[in-house]
């Protein structure tokens, strides 16, 4: 079954807010074997100019996986997620991610395409903080396997 192309431009509402914490940081850190001092001492990132620990560059995953989410699971668009592999993801950022910030994550849907017989979704996750400061653009394409219309 193809992805429904409505989708296509559709802007989901912004999730719950999110507190960045210090704790989930150097979790994070850990998880992708990254010991720098500014992701987790807070003496050393004030140090480097920053106002708390800074999140490292993919951390905004975290937070665009909710938005992201709520958008690829809503039934109407019609992904079978049992056939959904990562194609892509990038970060845009307009400044760090840092312990206390509290954000949420704007998902649109900006492209659904075919490719051959997989269908790709590619979607654009604003994140910010809750008084509208903008932090960073999560992009994002899966791969449906599969899943494209094939006519002949």
């Amino acid at each position: 079954m193809a992805i429904n192309r409505e989708f296509r431009g559709r802007t989901f509402p912004p999730t719950q807010p999110y507190e960045v914490s210090r704790v989930k940081i150097a979790e994070f850190a850990d998880a992708i074997g990254d010991p720098n001092p500014l992701y987790r001492d807070r003496d050393v990132a004030r140090a480097a100019g920053h106002p708390d620990v800074v999140a490292p560059p993919t951390f905004p995953i975290v937070v665009s996986m909710r938005g992201a989410g709520e958008a690829v699971l809503d039934p109407d668009l019609g992904v079978d997620y049992a056939m959904v592999v990562h194609g892509e993801q990038r970060f845009e950022y307009h400044r760090p991610l840092y312990a206390g910030d509290v954000v949420t994550a704007s998902t649109t849907i900006s492209d659904i395409r075919t490719a051959g017989r997989n269908e790709m979704l590619t979607t654009a996750t604003e994140i910010a903080t809750t008084a509208g400061e903008a932090v960073v653009t999560a992009y994002s394409t899966i791969v449906v396997r599969g899943g494209a219309e094939v006519n002949g």
